[in-house]
């Protein structure tokens, strides 16, 4: 890793990606598959982007055991898009229930307000969204399309370790940080989208995983064709052209997943490197972490001090050490370390090194 003199990146997003995989693209990148030429120049049209773009979703597929009846659309707009296309496209009765355990779960519902009578069942406000409330008997609307959740809340770090029980309503779900970190069923959730740029490539690609009897014909006249989620199926994500470098960098994250044991075993990576770091930080006398112990993330670890001068010293010094990305949300403050699939264990063992040797230096 030392040869290209790389830093341990700790931000949210874009974040960092598998060194294995910037060197493929690196290598693949003026003349890719003996094609004379980069993916960036190439058409989305062509025989060569085909086989790319229906290579990742058969490698999406087989990660995450898709089942056949759920579409898998690469889009663009980013969570911000899907926080207005999800209630556009599902809102059948006009009511839908939302969740709100963090920022992005709370612009979600608001947008949807727009849409329809959008319902707050639960949510951890209260103190600051640092835990995820009991979602065990919730509320739920007799005549609600779909029940929304930010599964993973990557500014305050918490986690749905157990999904809301729906009482049989559609389950929706913003995966963008936790996506691909772990095994999941499908078949639990109506539709599931992810915004890349956190745990599987660049900035740019959104990726929707939605089961085909919610795909509707019968949307109002004024939904934009883009925000149609029936176009983008029917044309194979291919309607417009489509984030091309973006999708093909998917890909190659979806082999080195592949490579690597798939989802299973990405998920003991995971447990180990979050572990050593709230080991730490639970033995710490200088720092304490911000959430619940039982909705702690796995991917995202906020942190303080208990100082403001303290924690921009921390920052300053962490970054002149090659510990970058620190800085924890404006909302939360002091620190975050994001430690997604392709954040090295070694990354956060030198992380917890750093902590260790400041706060022996700062008592």
């Amino acid at each position: 890793m030392n040869k290209y003199k790389r830093i341990y990146n700790f931000s949210a997003g874009p974040a960092v990606l598998p060194v294995e995989v910037l060197e493929t693209a690196r290598d693949e990148m003026l003349n890719y598959n003996n094609s004379g030429m980069s993916v960036m120049e190439m058409s989305h049209r062509s025989k060569v982007y085909d086989e790319i773009i229906k290579g990742a979703e058969a490698d999406l597929r087989q990660l995450l055991n898709i089942p056949q009846n759920y579409k898998v659309l690469f889009l663009q707009g980013g969570a911000h898009l899907q926080f207005s296309a999800v209630p556009i496209n599902l809102l059948k009765n006009g009511v839908a229930d939302y969740i709100v355990t963090g920022q992005w779960a709370r612009k979600a519902y608001i947008e949807a307000q727009k849409y329809g009578k959008i319902n707050k069942i639960a949510s951890s406000e209260d103190k600051n969204f640092s835990y995820i409330p009991d979602c065990s008997n919730l509320d739920i609307s007799k005549n609600a399309d779909y029940v929304y959740i930010c599964e993973n809340n990557t500014i305050y770090g918490t986690k749905f370790w157990k999904l809301p029980n729906t009482k049989g309503k559609d389950l929706v779900s913003d995966m963008s940080s936790c996506f691909l970190s772990e095994p999941v069923d499908v078949t639990k959730y109506g539709l599931i989208f992810a915004g890349v740029q956190k745990n599987v490539g660049p900035a740019g690609v959104q990726i929707v995983i939605i089961r085909e009897d919610l795909i509707r014909e019968d949307l109002p006249s004024w939904t934009p064709e883009m925000l149609k989620y029936k176009i983008h199926a029917d044309n194979n994500s291919l309607y417009n052209t489509p984030p091309c470098f973006g999708i093909y960098i998917c890909s190659l994250v979806f082999k080195w997943l592949k490579n690597l044991g798939g989802l299973s075993v990405m998920k003991e990576i995971n447990e180990k490197k979050a572990r050593i770091l709230y080991d730490f930080l639970d033995n710490s006398k200088l720092f304490k972490g911000t959430v619940e112990k039982s909705s702690r993330s796995v991917m995202n670890v906020p942190f303080v001090t208990g100082d403001e001068q303290s924690d921009a010293k921390f920052i300053k010094e962490a970054t002149s050490a090659g510990l970058v990305q620190l800085k924890g949300h404006r909302t939360v403050g002091g620190m975050r370390a994001s430690i997604y699939n392709a954040m090295p264990v070694e990354g956060v063992k030198a992380l917890v090194e750093f902590m260790k040797d400041f706060e022996f230096n700062n008592k």
